[in-house]
């Protein structure tokens, strides 16, 4: 192959690789893992009974293993619960409404390969990323300070 050809070969095979490895990095910043001593379903049972106890609304709790078995599939225990409250909603939204694609907001418990419990939700300051909500803005704040203290609540022993 001559030089030149194997120079753009190899430029563009960087151009296509570099994106896909940054991106893999951005995505791995915005999750937020925690360990939790319990099974899946007592995870997101207390998780569910925290948020209650704060006065938020919970929209909808999704068993996706069960989801799996219906399709014939099998997947570890791996459940989602969506919930929110529009005192912190809506102030997002009115900053970018385009938030209401990632509000309300959602936490999964899952059980890895390991055996070993998990709770994970995306960092609140990623809507300022995605939507252009201000970094400082008090919502963020707001929202980042409830999911810590509901999703401890959710692992405490």
């Amino acid at each position: 192959m001559p030089l030149k050809k194997l120079i753009q070969s190899l430029c563009l095979s960087i151009a296509l690789i570099l994106p896909l490895s940054l991106s893999a990095t951005v995505s791995a910043a915005e999750l937020i893992k925690k360990p939790s001593p319990h099974s899946v379903k007592q995870t997101i049972d207390q998780l569910e009974a925290a948020v209650k106890k704060a006065g938020a609304t919970v929209f909808a709790r999704i068993n996706h293993a069960n989801g799996a078995k219906k399709a014939g599939l099998t997947l570890r225990p791996t459940e989602m619960l969506m919930f929110g409250n529009p005192k912190l909603g809506t102030p997002a939204m009115n900053l970018a409404q385009s938030a209401g694609l990632d509000l309300p907001l959602r936490v999964v418990a899952f059980e890895d390969r390991d055996g070993k419990v998990h709770l994970a939700y995306h960092a609140p300051n990623e809507l300022s990323k995605t939507h252009g909500i201000p970094v400082d803005a008090n919502v963020l704040k707001k929202m980042t300070g409830a999911l810590d203290k509901l999703t401890n609540a959710a692992i405490k022993k």
